[in-house]
């Protein structure tokens, strides 16, 4: 039975007690079919216990999770791919010989050619897995969770490490995936990946979803206008008479304001000098941490 809204995985109303602490609160959240959900959060946020309890590695407290409008069970195992942050893959085995192991484990499996192509492994086939960059490493492991052709993918933090250049060719990847029809689920790190690859997201803090939509919808939600940049150097007046918001960022005050132009005026009028002033728009980096604070998580 599929769910009227499209909606390939739900959940409801997850709940995770540890002896110490209580992990997930009552999540509930719905992903649609054929698009990147993106979930968020600071360290000890609980979004990695949520993900692991969708995936079956840990068992909820309380609460349902259901796949194409049924409770998760074999079903969704045989047509769930997971990419774990970190994958020991058995010693001395080429990346060819990865593929067609990882092939084997399954029912229903994606033909090896084509996940060589889709993944850019063609190169290193021959190759011992142990001997790969990191991209392209990242490459493989996402050609493991391909393997049984799954209508839904887990990526957990799949670019941490990579460098810029790695870290836009995997991108690019994940596009391709999803024009192939799959639903990706995404936790990461990096706000412009999130930005880049989702059409959703939901960030979470201390257990609970604080925030959810499209990332576009929720930056227009929380923030008006842009914001301007000057370097604390070059700011002598008081950044209590200014009449827009405003912070003090390490080396920078940040002005956040709907009027430019009004804006810059007062500021020439004060004399501030503005040889350095930068005028960006709001980013999800601004959202993450004014939702969830700019204080060091352990």
């Amino acid at each position: 039975m599929l769910s009227e809204n499209n909606a390939i995985l739900e959940v409801r109303d997850l709940v995770k007690h540890f002896p110490k602490v209580q992990a997930v609160n009552g999540v509930s959240f719905q992903i649609k079919r054929g698009t990147c959900f993106g979930l968020l959060g600071p360290n000890g946020a609980g979004k990695t216990t949520t993900i692991e309890m969708i995936e079956g590695i840990t068992t909820p407290t309380q609460g349902e999770i259901l796949f194409e409008g049924e409770r998760v069970g074999s079903k969704f195992r045989e047509q769930c791919g997971i990419q774990f942050q970190s994958t020991s893959l058995q010693d001395y085995l080429t990346v060819r010989e990865v593929l067609k192991m990882f092939s084997k484990f399954y029912q229903q499996s994606t033909s090896i050619d084509e996940l060589v192509e889709l993944c850019s492994l063609g190169e290193y086939l021959d190759r011992d897995h142990d001997k790969l960059s990191g991209g392209q490493r990242q490459r493989l492991l996402l050609a493991v969770a391909l393997i049984n052709d799954p209508k839904i993918i887990f990526l957990d933090e799949p670019t941490t490490g990579l460098d810029p250049q790695a870290r836009r060719n995997f991108w690019d990847l994940i596009q391709a995936i999803k024009k192939r029809g799959k639903t990706v689920v995404l936790t990461t790190h990096y706000m412009e990946e999130a930005y880049s690859l989702c059409n959703e997201i939901a960030i979470m803090d201390r257990g609970k979803i604080i925030a959810q939509g499209a990332p576009d919808h929720l930056l227009k939600q929380y923030f008006e206008g842009v914001s301007i940049e000057i370097p604390v150097s070059d700011f002598h007046i008081s950044t209590q008479e200014l009449p827009w918001p405003n912070s003090i960022q390490q080396d920078r005050v940040e002005i956040r304001t709907k009027e430019v132009n009004e804006t810059l005026s007062y500021l020439i009028s004060k004399k501030v000098e503005l040889k350095h002033l930068k005028v960006r728009s709001h980013t999800l980096e601004d959202l993450f941490l004014e939702l969830t604070g700019k204080g060091l998580r352990t």
